[in-house]
């Protein structure tokens, strides 16, 4: 633990900064909202340690929307050649164990990914961006689950949607993760920089 970060909303928990292999998360000055987390930066192959960074918060009752409408969000620069895997921004939750909310820009063309699992399935739904993120340039990604619509939205503008169950329910007792899901030795670690990151129900 190296840290937290104050919730501003006033309703949710610190995030507590983690890290191993000396990884160091900077907070930099320089956006429109003032300041941004920059995470380290992607490993060669053949490195044999890499330092990995996140931020995490614990479980809470407004981060398990069950089948409510939700929404989560953040602000992003990254490039093509920051994504070694797919670049996970926040999730909470695991596809294959209980259920899932997460964001995150796909390896192969850039795009913004929505995606959620509901309990007691194994079947993974997916919005995605209909362009590239990964350009270098800021951008918001806003994930949206209301009814049976998942929806992407890229700078306030809707990008991709697809059908969900309507009765689809997130809900887990594991923490929120932003900048990457664990520290596994092959992980999909975020490598860009990240601004105003929020999730909200109703």
């Amino acid at each position: 633990m190296n840290g937290r970060i104050a919730d501003t909303s006033g309703r949710g928990p610190a995030l507590t900064v983690r890290s191993v292999d000396q990884g160091v998360i900077r907070f930099d000055a320089g956006t429109p909202t003032g300041r941004y987390a920059s995470f380290p930066g992607a490993c060669a192959t053949t490195a044999t340690t890499c330092p990995r960074g996140l931020l995490e918060a614990p479980d809470d009752a407004d981060l398990n929307p069950g089948t409510r409408m939700f929404r989560w969000s953040a602000r992003i620069q990254l490039t093509k050649a920051q994504i070694t895997g797919s670049a996970n921004i926040m999730q909470k939750g695991v596809a294959t164990t209980a259920s899932q909310w997460k964001m995150q820009v796909g390896r192969t063309n850039g795009k913004a990914q929505c995606a959620v699992v509901g309990t007691g399935s194994a079947t993974i739904y997916v919005a995605r961006s209909a362009a590239s993120v990964a350009d270098g340039q800021w951008h918001k990604i806003l994930c949206q689950r209301s009814g049976s619509s998942l929806s992407v939205y890229v700078d306030n503008v809707v990008r991709g949607t697809t059908t969900i169950p309507s009765n689809l329910n997130i809900s887990n007792p594991l923490p929120l993760r932003i900048g990457g899901p664990n520290f596994n030795t092959k992980t999909d670690m975020y490598h860009g920089r990240l601004d105003d990151v929020y999730a909200e129900l109703g």
